[in-house]
């Protein structure tokens, strides 16, 4: 399977590739089968051309070659118990108990009963990593698959068993059960026997219409711990002699060591100091020590010349633009000289959006573990067998050597897949011969960590008077390419991603660039309405084919009694748009106090095809509005010459319970449809109604995310 998703600058994605899980490999005529033994059942996929893709797919660094040492994908143990395993993470989205769900459905067991092993290298099977919404619509597909076909070999064993014929034989509740009510448990059929066999790529599954345990609502896995405080993130581990570890870090961007006195450090008790080339640490008996022996340290630093700041970087995208026609996202329909003569309003407008920082609540954490030469990590990351990679190459050993384990993690968004604390963790776990952790400040986090691209989008358009758009020229310099075609039916187009040099270390972000693309074309469509003297909502669906779009669109409509007159100082705002096969609608009504602006609503219509957790999903889109809310309103990275001016939530402030609206989701349960991923699509809707809410309250318009980061002048 080819990658399919746009990432942005900066970020070097890893290629998606068929996730098989061998132990061992044979050949029979042109199909190559992968087995893996163990006890009681071990299901493995039978897949053609697996070896050639794979191959053919190997990334560039962090284990570029097909696993041969990893388990299955599922085992059913002697006492029936259901074990799942999955090289994905969970950093807060739920996918440990969809996952579950979608093993308990095929397989015919309560999902209670499904234990999922996650995001362990040694344990789980290959996977690129949690990221473009591909959880859903490939891990649990594939789980799925594994656990259908689990099913039919019980069935054919427990049919071989009885000496019947299969077909009168069924799975229920645990057990393979006949029709004179003869039954036989799980583990009974595995019981004492190590069975392996390749199964067909396809086995029967259920249609989502006849979902018994999908579909519905399930409650949280190890919901218990979490709200009890029993769970251990990273960052709360702990490991007989375990130091705690702390890094210098440059002044500023780009800056250079040049040289650094640590004597009075090393004269610490209890103290470890490691230099290696630019790399400075400390690790201590505690974290208040490690920090004290750390500001022991007398650095020299040589900065680099001038650099690009906040004020200046939109200019800075135009100027050192680079590609256009024909390069990456491009597209070109007929013709704008024609589309532009047709037009009876044209217009033209410039869009901005900041560089935010993905803010998780747990910053990036490590703790590391050398045995030897065998070296194990506990991280959150959402890469984990891209970070083995990244540890193998550090420290130049082979990744068998590299175990790399994420406890479920505080939150990702996009912002884990490196993870530099745990190569920093490595370093000096190695240096001092004992486990060390490393917890990164917030103030590290918010600066050395990568950041949501900032980007300057350019639209020329042109409609006729009765509302039909005639040209479409979209140029977006820097943010990316997520979402930058529009759904709309435009019969002449330009759209264009210009790459340019970035001031900022940048990378993937919850939505990628389509929370930026989205603003500007929703913003830009409100714009046109209002020359046209058009309702917004019905420009939108004149020019709207896309059944899925227009779905969502009057669903939030019809939900927000969309068309009445808003109240006096009050103002409404709608935009839709698609990504990652997710379609979502969000409506907004606000008001404007003095200079603030003040949420009161938000209905978000969403649909991505067949739904397996309607709970789960709803928090899932409330969540990413939520989030959205921050970007839309006051979050933006401030830089000026290399340095962050504000790296601390006192100074960068992501959304208060006061900044947040009423709340109401409407999902659109397409059964006919396989199911999308929904952890990033609902995000791209509420920053441009947000805007087109403000322009209704107080006739501005903000073309800026953030749109009111010191309020609304009015």
């Amino acid at each position: 399977m080819k990658n399919q998703f746009d990432f942005e600058p900066g970020f070097e994605p890893e290629r998606y590739e068929l996730d098989a899980a061998p132990a061992y490999r044979f050949t029979l005529g042109r199909r190559t089968f992968f087995k893996s033994v163990g006890a009681g059942i071990v299901v493995a996929l039978m897949v053609e051309r697996a070896l050639a893709q794979q191959e053919s797919g190997r990334r560039r660094g962090g284990g570029g070659r097909t696993p041969q040492d990893i388990g299955a994908w599922l085992h059913i143990g002697e006492d029936g118990a259901v074990t799942g395993y999955t090289g994905k993470v969970e950093v807060g989205q739920n996918i440990r108990t969809s996952l579950a769900q979608a093993i308990a459905e095929e397989l015919r067991v309560p999902v209670e009963s499904v234990r999922m092993v996650m995001a362990d290298t040694k344990l789980t099977p290959f996977d690129a990593g949690t990221f473009g919404s591909r959880t859903t619509p490939d891990m649990a597909r594939r789980l799925r698959q594994v656990a259908a076909a689990a099913r039919e070999l019980l069935i054919d064993r427990a049919a071989e068993e009885w000496k019947v014929d299969r077909t009168t034989l069924s799975a229920e509740n645990g057990s393979i059960v006949g029709k004179d009510g003869k039954k036989m448990g799980y583990g009974d059929l595995t019981k004492g026997q190590k069975l392996t066999q390749a199964v067909a790529e396809n086995p029967p599954m259920r249609s989502p219409d006849k979902w018994d345990t999908a579909g519905k609502p399930a409650r949280k896995a190890n919901a218990h711990a979490f709200v009890s405080g029993q769970h251990k993130y990273t960052s709360d581990m702990k490991l007989p002699g375990m130091l705690y570890g702390k890094i210098l870090r440059p002044p500023s961007f780009g800056a250079t060591l040049v040289s650094v006195d640590t004597k009075a450090a090393e004269a610490m008790p209890g103290v470890v100091v490691v230099r290696d080339g630019e790399f400075a640490g400390v690790a201590a008996l505690t974290e208040f020590a490690a920090a004290n022996a750390l500001k022991a340290f007398k650095a020299e630093w040589k900065s680099t010349e001038q650099q690009v700041s906040g004020k200046d970087v939109f200019d800075h995208f135009k100027k050192s633009a680079r590609g256009g026609e024909g390069g990456r996202g491009s597209t070109k329909i007929g013709s704008m000289e024609e589309g532009l003569g047709a037009a009876d309003v044209k217009l033209q407008q410039k869009y901005t959006v900041a560089y935010i920082a993905h803010a998780p609540l747990e910053p990036r954490a490590a703790l590391a573990q050398w045995e030897g030469e065998n070296l194990t990590v506990w991280t959150g990351t959402q890469r984990p067998f891209g970070v083995r990679g990244d540890l193998a190459s550090a420290f130049r050993i082979s990744e068998d050597k590299v175990r790399v384990i994420v406890p479920d993690t505080g939150s990702g968004y996009g912002g884990k897949h490196r993870v530099e604390a745990a190569t920093e963790a490595a370093r000096l776990a190695k240096a001092a011969g004992k486990p060390v952790k490393i917890v990164w400040t917030r103030e590290e986090e918010m600066t050395w960590a990568y950041f949501r691209p900032g980007g300057l989008i350019e639209v020329s358009s042109g409609a006729r008077k009765d509302g039909a758009l005639t040209a479409w020229e979209f140029h977006n310099y820097n943010s990316g390419g997520s979402a930058i075609r529009p759904l709309y039916d435009i019969p002449n187009q330009v759209v264009q991603l210009h790459d340019t040099n970035t001031p900022l270390k940048q990378g993937s972000y919850r939505a990628l660039a389509s929370t930026a693309n989205n603003f500007a074309r929703e913003t830009h469509m409100d714009e046109l309405a209002h020359e046209l003297k058009i309702e917004p909502l019905e420009f939108r669906l004149k020019n709207l084919k896309d059944a899925r779009l227009r779905a969502v669109l009057q669903a939030a409509a019809k939900k927000f009694d969309w068309g009445g007159k808003p109240a006096k100082g009050h103002g409404v705002g709608i935009a839709g748009g698609s990504e990652k096969g997710g379609y979502v609608a969000t409506a907004v009504e606000l008001m404007i106090e003095g200079d603030r602006v003040k949420l009161l609503r938000a209905v978000t219509a969403f649909e991505c095809g067949a739904i397996v957790n309607p709970d789960h999903l709803k928090s899932q889109v409330e969540g990413a509005v939520v989030m959205g809310i921050g970007g839309a309103l006051r979050e933006a990275i401030q830089f000026e010459n290399g340095k962050i001016l504000n790296p601390r939530f006192s100074r960068y402030q992501v959304p208060r319970f006061s900044d947040v609206p009423q709340l109401e989701t409407v999902l659109l349960d397409r059964k006919d449809l396989p199911s999308a991923g929904a952890g990033e699509s609902p995000i791209i809707a509420i920053a441009p109604a947000i805007g087109n809410a403000i322009f209704s309250a107080c006739g501005i318009r903000l073309r800026s995310l953030p749109l009111a980061p010191d309020g609304v002048k009015v």
